[in-house]
């Protein structure tokens, strides 16, 4: 392996592991409550309550667990009337990252509130090989589906999870009514130089997790690690469907915070998704860090809320 640039190096200091490659989480910090906008356009088995102890519910949450291709998978469902409004978490975290949220957004638009956690994560089966964002997707389909939740989807995707909801709405563009995607990882970002500095930025924490490869996040990434370039090469040809209305919420700081040529292509690329179709509006969370859930829940409830008014 060729010797680490000084440019690589810096986005090895910047970021995590997973935030170079499953695009995670950052570390909540605080900020203030100042935004901008910029571009605003025209089979599942027996249901029980959610344990205490468990994951990213309402009180109100019943646990479904969902067979799809050999594995189950745990979907929260908080139900309500109307509207489906789903929480997808970034890279390494499950469906608990919503747990603040759920419980609001359920009181203020009375809509049926789903979390879950992907394979491997949580209450989830591990699926052994790289990580294949299209059984992601397949995963995600067929919990709507088995939960009998096919057409009036609002999808709320965290980072990595951005992967899986452009995939997801190019495949199934009548099952989703809206989208909102936050400080989410997206196709343009992802040209051969960026995946290769971001390839060989991470492989040291790859092999480090590889010391402990039975960790969760850590069989996440290393996953994530052995796809990553073919898989991040077809991404980049991905497009969304014009069809379906997104916000997207950018980060000021983002995953890159500490390098400012990388953060600057990541708020790039969320402004040239949002030049490419119709009906997508960008906001940008001042101050925030990567991790806008935590640091600007209000902010993300008030987008959310909007997108589901504007389509119901």
């Amino acid at each position: 392996m060729p010797s680490t640039s000084p440019s690589l190096r810096s986005i090895s200091r910047a970021l995590s592991a997973l935030a170079l490659l499953g695009v995670t989480t950052g570390v909540v910090t605080a900020c203030s409550d100042n935004d901008s906008a910029t571009g605003r356009s025209a089979s599942s088995s027996a249901s029980s309550p959610a344990s205490a102890g468990a994951v990213a519910h309402t009180d109100k949450a019943e646990l479904h667990m969902i067979d799809n291709d050999g594995h189950r998978l745990a979907f929260y469902v908080t139900k309500g009337h109307g509207p489906t409004i789903v929480l997808d978490s970034g890279g390494g975290e499950d469906a608990s990252y919503w747990k603040d949220l759920a419980g609001k957004l359920h009181s203020a638009t009375g809509a049926t509130v789903i979390t879950y956690d992907r394979a491997g994560m949580g209450k989830s089966d591990a699926v052994p090989g790289a990580w294949q964002v299209k059984s992601a997707v397949s995963d995600l389909k067929t919990g709507l589906r088995q939960l009998g939740l096919t057409h009036g989807v609002t999808l709320v995707s965290h980072s990595q999870a951005g992967e899986i909801a452009t995939y997801f709405a190019e495949e199934n563009p009548r099952m989703l009514s809206g989208a909102v995607l936050v400080d989410a990882s997206l196709p343009p970002l992802y040209t051969d130089e960026e995946i290769a500095r971001i390839n060989a930025a991470s492989r040291p924490q790859v092999d480090a997790a590889k010391n402990d490869p039975d960790k969760p996040a850590n069989r996440q990434l290393i996953s994530i690690a052995e796809s990553y370039v073919p898989m991040h090469k077809a991404y980049h040809r991905a497009t969304w469907p014009s069809t379906v209305p997104a916000t997207v919420i950018v980060s000021e700081k983002t995953p890159f915070d500490g390098s400012p040529e990388d953060a600057q292509r990541w708020r790039e690329a969320a402004a040239t998704f949002v030049k490419q179709g119709p009906d997508r509006t960008l906001i940008t969370a001042k101050g925030s860090s990567h991790d806008i859930p935590k640091d600007r829940p209000t902010l993300i409830l008030k987008e959310i809320e909007s997108m589901v008014d504007a389509q119901h």
